[in-house]
């Protein structure tokens, strides 16, 4: 069990039928009570971490953490950088020993975002690292456009081009979802979805898991889809459960409390993600 890669454990959610939270993390407690749902569970998680969190924690003290944890873990964890914006960043993430990075070139037109994703691979695949890059474009929930201009959705036929010339292990595909709160709720592609599994032969990330409605996440599993990346909805899962201990002015000002209070809360929250995304009910128990 313990620490995997996470090609490794996306091919094994594929070919089991299951689709695999990538929590994002920001402390020593939110990956604890990640790990520890995924052993209650009896399931595999991915952790992984915002480079832009990094003037709060250092990639390298939470790189150190998670692969601790995923050490230890009674399941297999894969640990991973959430969205490098350019090389130097990517290059940040090698250095600080994160086994998995991504890449996220999507902006930048076609031809720099190749590549861009080429440099970075060559770099990490010297030293035995995954990479995990995008193609469309997964904006921003809050801008309607983003979630619905097919313009910015994944082309299959540039997916393939694109995957072949830059040997990629993964790829994030914008199909109508988007970053942090939706505007509205999101109605994926999933016909886009099947055809983009049809063509390639990498496992398919989808950015923005937060807050797609349960039946949608299901039929995104079905349609071939094996990493969904869950950051919104965890962090809020902490605020909402904080909030509602220190509305009770009875407690002690006891931090320590604070955390034992919200552990249950978090934990449960992990679980039932893993759990529907599992729409078959694979265990490794």
């Amino acid at each position: 069990m313990a620490l995997i890669k996470v090609k490794d454990l996306l091919k094994h959610a594929e070919e089991n039928g299951y689709g695999v939270p990538a929590i994002n993390v920001f402390d020593y407690n939110s990956i604890k009570f990640a790990v520890m749902a995924a052993e209650e569970a009896h399931m595999p998680l991915i952790i992984q971490y915002y480079p832009g969190f990094k003037e709060h924690a250092p990639l390298r003290d939470i790189r150190d953490m998670a692969v601790a944890m995923a050490q230890r873990a009674s399941v297999p964890i894969a640990v991973h950088l959430d969205h490098s914006k350019d090389f130097d960043i990517a290059v940040e993430g090698l250095g600080a020993g994160f086994p998995s990075v991504m890449v996220d070139g999507s902006a930048l037109p076609y031809e720099e975002n190749v590549a861009l994703t080429q440099d970075v691979c060559r770099c990490a695949h010297a030293m035995g690292v995954d990479v995990e890059a995008e193609l469309g474009h997964v904006g921003v929930g809050m801008q309607l456009e983003d979630m619905t201009n097919t313009d910015f959705f994944t082309d299959p036929d540039q997916a393939v081009e694109f995957v072949k010339r830059t040997s990629v292990d993964s790829l994030a595909i914008a199909v109508g979802n988007a970053h942090g709160n939706y505007i509205r709720t999101p109605e994926l592609d999933f016909d886009r979805i099947a055809k983009l599994r049809e063509v390639l032969d990498i496992p398919l990330v989808m950015h923005g898991g937060s807050d797609i409605p349960t039946d949608q996440l299901i039929r995104a599993v079905r349609c071939g889809m094996s990493k969904f990346n869950i950051a919104t909805e965890y962090q809020r899962a902490f605020y909402t459960s904080m909030e509602s201990f220190f509305e009770d002015k009875s407690h002690p000002g006891a931090y320590y409390r604070a955390l034992r209070a919200i552990e249950r809360p978090c934990i449960d929250f992990v679980k039932e993600k893993i759990q529907i995304l599992n729409p078959d009910h694979y265990s490794l128990a």
